[in-house]
């Protein structure tokens, strides 16, 4: 048997026929910038997330970019001000706060979500303090009382990286009412890539936020700094979401509750599975509520995390890492991004590997898998 880590075909496989009856529908309407599929999927989006403002943009880095590059504009942030971001994440999260000429502030990740530990954001906080990037890293939301009762308090905009979390449901209220990922904070920022919960044929995202003069913002920078033609406020961009992608998303969008369960289940059969004494699984709660298991992601503690994979591989199990180089080591940021000891962050980046989770991947594979795991000798 092979079970490879990811099929994107076998992902879209059961769409095939809506993707192509979406795909027509766009090349028949002619209009291949903005249009009728792009307002419709910012709609659908809009109504999923419970959120009243949604700008569809290019992908998910643009995404955070716009938020932060308007929170810059609109005066409510200025260049060196500080986010609070978590260490454990991918580079994504950090680019968007520096491209703004804003300082990201690591804040270590907990190991039972492997997101940000809320425990430690007060203590990151200055008076140059302006925001909390939280990432709701692997499919798992990072967002409880504490995060909410901190922003509160200190009058910090939460931005909420949803790159992996569609769907994904809170089990404390938001700031502004809503339950959902992407849509607890001030704004989030959501990616389409292909390999996502829900992908795109190509690259896509979007921007959800409570506030009306961000999202007026968001969508001129967006396109090209643009409030009306020819008219431009801001130095903007060109980050706008294609007709055809946004067809795609609608389709793919319909399944979202879908999909995430099928996750659940497969990420379930994992969790009663493996019994290795140098495997620890991931918390497991409630059902398609705060984790949609984008990535099922196991710790080896043992130090042989290297021949776990070779041996995986040998048995023909695909598998990734997500991440093994944490962000503050990476050669374009060396020495510049703030941070106390980041123990855990460190810990993960040496123990972590990602098993199959994704369509593609059945119940019985799993558990097929997790076997294959328990009869591993390190």
């Amino acid at each position: 048997m092979r079970y490879p880590f990811l099929d994107l075909g076998k992902v879209n496989e059961p769409y095939r026929d809506e993707l192509i009856a979406a795909a027509t529908r766009v090349i028949k309407s002619g209009r291949y910038v903005g249009g009728s599929e792009v307002e419709a999927f910012e709609h659908e989006l809009s109504n999923l997330l419970r959120v009243p403002h949604v700008i569809a943009v290019s992908n998910g880095l643009d995404a955070l970019r716009l938020i932060l590059r308007a929170y810059v504009e609109l005066g409510i942030m200025m260049p060196g001000d500080e986010i609070i971001v978590s260490a454990n994440t991918y580079i994504a999260s950090i680019l968007a706060i520096t491209d703004a000429g804003l300082a990201p502030v690591l804040v270590d990740a907990g190991y039972d979500t492997m997101n940000i530990d809320t425990s430690l954001i007060e203590q990151a906080i200055t008076t140059r303090t302006r925001g909390i990037m939280t990432v709701h890293l692997y499919g798992r939301v990072a967002w409880d009382n504490r995060l909410a009762d901190i922003a509160r308090r200190h009058s910090l905009k939460v931005i909420e990286d949803t790159a992996q979390a569609i769907g994904a449901r809170a089990t404390t209220g938001g700031l502004y009412g809503s339950d959902r990922a992407g849509a607890l904070g001030d704004a989030g920022g959501f990616s389409f890539y292909p390999t996502k919960n829900v992908g795109a044929l190509g690259d896509a995202g979007a921007v959800a936020t409570h506030e009306q003069d961000l999202a007026q913002a968001v969508r001129a920078l967006a396109n090209y700094g643009s409030d009306r033609r020819y008219h431009n406020i801001y130095a903007g961009f060109n980050c706008r979401m294609d007709p055809i992608q946004a067809a795609m998303l609608r389709v793919k969008l319909s399944h979202t509750d879908e999909e995430n369960a099928d996750r659940f289940a497969r990420a379930l059969a994992y969790h009663r599975t493996i019994n290795h004494p140098s495997v620890i699984t991931p918390t497991m709660t409630q059902a398609v509520i705060d984790n949609v298991w984008h990535q099922y992601v196991i710790r080896v503690t043992c130090g042989k995390r290297d021949e776990m994979i070779r041996k995986l591989a040998e048995a023909g199990v695909g598998t990734d890492i997500h991440y093994a180089v944490p962000p503050h080591r990476q050669p374009c940021y060396h020495g510049q991004l703030r941070h106390g000891d980041l123990p855990v962050t460190e810990t993960l980046a040496e123990q972590i590997v990602s098993l199959p989770v994704a369509t593609g991947t059945s119940v019985k594979d799993a558990a097929d898998i997790a076997r294959i795991i328990n009869t591993i000798d390190l």
